[in-house]
């Protein structure tokens, strides 16, 4: 008879959801996931049960993201589940129950989508947010209501004045043509007996407010629109179902509102809104004109949320009387002010991460270029007339700005830290995983790259959080494993990736933002860049090794395979003009060289001004990127079963390295275009043959060494920089890149007073200017290294079933420490470096087994559960 355990499986989730947060998904068999009990070592099998159901016994020793057995629930209904497992220490108890709820099917809504009455539209940046209204009444009382909305532009909803929710920026920024979002929310504490009001706000948002590095309008339409339908259910009455559509009202709000422009607002005309004013009907849309109701969903991915609140660190008056607050910190989000002054003060917010020579706030370096020789303002400047009324607030919340420092002009008295406060924006993502070790500024280099990451997180991955706020492709390519390091980020990047996919062109191309508003912008002809279209396969591959989610590979397998082949039809089909006037005939690995079209190429390199050129001949970054998507094309081929496609894809990888050799690589190991971006990706990209790797990476350090120890590498290679050197046998040269300081280097920024990681190396100069964004976190991608290599704790097996610990100590850290929460459990390692002896302590979860490699080359097989080593802290 099996031993029973009293302990129970934790941790228990739907899909990626939040554990033990009730999960809306729109599918009817959603995967579910467990950690097994304390002080277990493997699963055998295990079983479920939901109400009067229970599975027979599954042998199986997974536990992550199990497709659901059992009953499947109605739309709109709520399934409770629990699991035990049969473990090497006999069977748990069954598990605290937890919960899901299946998403309204998207097919079936009474409501219609309803327009503004707007007659004319104002010029963009400056419009009038909307207000829709109805009245109805309740005959019964209420025993449930749900109510389920989705727009074209920024919505806010109200029951009976009070706010629906506590979700920002509603629904989100999708690609709207492909997918939008609805969401789904309880309001029975709203509604009464009786009447009731149901009432919205409805700004441009994304949709057709101003967007990106051209700041353009109207990217997704030219009219807003809301869909909202409430569902109450009474006890013994048939439910009651209140739809957008004829007989709702409208009008201007008391504000405008653009995301990059910002917000005025006359708070006068702000009281109880929702009851006051004359209302013009709406205009009811056609159908026709909102694409298909096919195109809605259920979120994939947490909501954007007010997640902390900031007291000024000071309020300082400019030469020229302006109060000017400083946060300490660079941040997303927006200001709440509760002193607003007499009736009709006019003050205005201008937000920026830096001062000017005078003490004033600048937003200069925010500005972008108009393509006609001019400059287009930063925006992020708010207003507000005050109305007088006492416990007013004014905090704009359909715009959003980055920044550090607000002045204020116009308020007549003195402002204090009392009356401002700080409020931080972005998608409420779980931490997952800390560092921190014997030197201050490295653990300060840690903070500020993660401080960025979560100022560029708000909905999706953005560049920055002023002057663009686009998803670039290449900005997440290159930071997500870091992300993954600190935070649950799978649900968020998965709903960033289908926005990627449905981007996608038919030829293939993958767009360098997503989702993309398209239109004639002079940065359209640049889709298709190398190491940003790359993401269509790079994204979904980190997101299997971090999380063990085979699914997103299978998802996206048909996106993967049209980038990889159309940039091999590309190399195959076309000659940069320089080679094909060198040599007319092509050789015969030209047929795998990927030299033309238009691609950003390393970009950013220190000393290398960047410059959009498509005439360039970026055949060595192209070429690598070619010989990488299809290497991991042809290896997610083989994990789906694609056995033609894996002998296809391996072949294009084969090509391309045997094309970049032939181009670019010297007998000796040298390259033909030196630079550590390419060594570094020579190295990564694995391909260099197995003879030459140790002379190719001499000759990065040759490069290093001739820098005095400094960094060379742009915005593609950064992050691989020291994982490369370490890996390669010169983790004491990636120790002092890591510590230098000076322009480029990391610890230069932190010297200069970063609180989030800057565009450029020198983002403020020896002046304290400014220069482009202080806020792109890119180069924080060196944070992984400090997971990976510094504490030493690296995947193995996709989702952490195995992972190898590896400290690496370095000259200047006597210890540090690394946790990250695994879909299995918390794994970490923490070291101590005395003299000659390191002290390593390592906590393995259940379910897994993890690989101790000691600096001095000894080797440990450790089992579930807390060890601690002593060795050598040197080779």
């Amino acid at each position: 008879m099996s031993t029973v355990l009293h302990h129970s499986c934790t941790g228990l989730r739907v899909e990626h959801a939040r554990p033990g947060a009730p999960a809306l998904t729109g599918a009817a068999r959603p995967r579910l996931s467990w950690r097994l009990p304390a002080g277990t070592t493997r699963q055998h099998a295990y079983q479920w049960s939901a109400g009067d159901w229970e599975s027979p016994w599954i042998e199986s020793a997974d536990s992550v993201l199990l497709p659901w057995t059992g009953p499947v629930p109605a739309p709109g209904e709520r399934m409770t589940w629990r699991v035990r497992v049969r473990t090497d220490r006999g069977i748990s108890d069954w598990s605290a129950p937890a919960a899901w709820e299946r998403a309204t099917a998207h097919d079936g809504w009474h409501a219609e989508w309803i327009e503004p009455h707007e007659p004319v539209t104002a010029e963009a940046g400056n419009r009038p947010a909307q207000l829709l209204r109805t009245e109805f009444t309740l005959d019964a009382a209420v025993s449930r209501a749900r109510l389920r909305f989705t727009a074209h532009g920024i919505i806010e909803l109200f029951c009976n004045g009070v706010r629906v929710g506590d979700q920002e920026l509603t629904p989100g920024f999708t690609a709207y043509r492909a997918r939008l979002q609805v969401f789904e929310q309880d309001v029975t504490g709203l509604l009464r007996e009786g009447g009731n009001v149901l009432a919205a706000v409805l700004s441009d948002g994304w949709y057709r407010g101003r967007h990106g590095f051209t700041r353009s309008a109207n990217g997704f339409g030219e009219r807003t629109a809301l869909l909202a339908e409430l569902t109450v259910s009474h006890p013994d009455a048939a439910p009651t179902v209140i739809g957008t559509g004829r007989g709702w009202g409208s009008r201007p709000a008391w504000f405008t509102a653009d995301l990059m422009d910002g917000q005025q607002e006359d708070r006068r005309a702000a009281h109880r809104w929702w009851e006051t004013g004359a209302w013009a009907p709406v205009q009811v849309g056609d159908e026709d004109g909102y694409a298909r109701r096919s195109r809605l969903i259920t979120p994939d991915a947490p909501p954007v949320r007010r997640i902390r609140e900031i007291v000024p660190v000071s309020v300082t008056r400019s030469a020229h009387g302006s109060h000017v607050v400083d946060l300490g910190e660079n941040i997303n989000g927006w200001i709440r002010l509760t002193d607003l002054g007499p009736e009709g003060t006019e003050i205005t917010l201008v937000h920026g991460e830096a001062l000017a020579a005078d003490g004033s706030v600048t937003t200069d370096h925010l500005r972008a270029p108009d393509f006609a020789g001019g400059w287009r303002p930063a925006g992020q400047v708010d207003t507000v007339i005050s109305a007088g009324r006492p416990g007013d607030a004014f905090e704009p919340r359909h715009t959003t700005h980055g920044f550090r420092y607000v002045q204020f002009d116009g308020h007549p008295g003195v402002l204090g830290p009392d009356d401002v406060r700080g409020i931080v924006v972005h998608t409420d993502l779980t931490e997952t995983g800390t560092f921190a070790c014997s030197d201050e500024r490295v653990g300060k280099l840690h903070e500020i790259a993660v401080r960025s990451f979560l100022g560029n997180a708000c909905d999706l991955p953005t560049d920055c959080p002023q002057r663009e706020r686009s998803g670039f492709s290449g900005d997440w390519q290159v930071f997500q494993p870091s992300a993954a390091f600190t935070h649950d980020i799978a649900a968020f990047s998965t709903k960033w990736l289908r926005d990627l996919a449905a981007d996608q062109w038919d030829d293939g191309t993958i767009t360098n933002i997503s989702p993309d508003p398209g239109g004639s912008s002079p940065l359209a002809a640049t889709n298709g860049s190398v190491g940003w279209g790359d993401a269509i396969v790079e994204v979904p591959w980190q997101l299997w090794r971090a999380y063990g989610d085979l699914g997103v590979l299978a998802e996206h397998y048909p996106a993967m395979r049209g980038w990889v082949d159309r940039c091999a039809r590309i190399a195959a089909g076309h000659r940069h003009p320089q080679r094909a006037a060198s040599h007319p005939v092509p050789r015969a690995h030209e047929r795998f060289l990927y030299d033309t079209g238009f691609h950003f190429g390393e970009w950013l390199e220190p000393g290398v001004e960047p410059r959009l050129d498509p005439g360039a001949d970026h055949g060595i970054v192209a070429t690598a990127y070619l010989h990488l998507s299809a290497r991991r094309l042809a290896d997610i081929a083989a994990l789906l079963g694609h056995d033609d496609d894996r002998r296809v894809y391996r072949s294009i990888a084969d090509g391309a390295r045997d094309a970049w050799q032939a181009e670019y690589m010297l007998p000796d190991g040298r390259l033909t275009r030196p630079s550590q971006a390419n060594y570094v990706r020579a190295l990564a990209f694995d391909l260099v043959p197995a003879t030459q790797r140790a002379s190719s990476a001499a000759h990065l350090v040759e490069l290093i060494k001739a820098a005095d120890f400094h960094l060379g590498t742009g915005f593609l290679t950064t992050g691989l920089l020291l994982p490369t050197l370490a890996d390669h046998g010169h983790a004491d040269v990636a120790h002092r890149v890591l510590m230098s300081t000076g322009v480029p280097s990391w610890l230069e920024m932190v010297d200069r007073g970063a609180t989030t990681v800057w565009e450029r190396w020198d983002g403020l100069d020896e002046h304290g200017a400014a220069q482009m964004s202080l806020n792109h976190y890119s180069k924080g991608a060196v944070i992984s290294f400090l997971h990976t290599h510094v504490a030493g704790l690296r995947i193995l097996a996709p989702g952490y079933r195995r992972f190898l610990v590896q400290p690496m100590p370095g000259p200047d850290l006597t210890w540090a420490r690394a946790e990250h929460e695994t879909p299995y459990g918390p794994a970490c390692v923490a070291w101590r470096r005395t003299g000659h002896r390191i002290d390593v302590e390592t906590d393995v979860p259940p379910g897994t087994t993890a690989l101790l490699r000691l600096p001095d080359g000894t080797e440990t097989e450790l089992a579930p559960g807390i060890h601690r080593t002593t060795g050598r802290a040197t080779p």
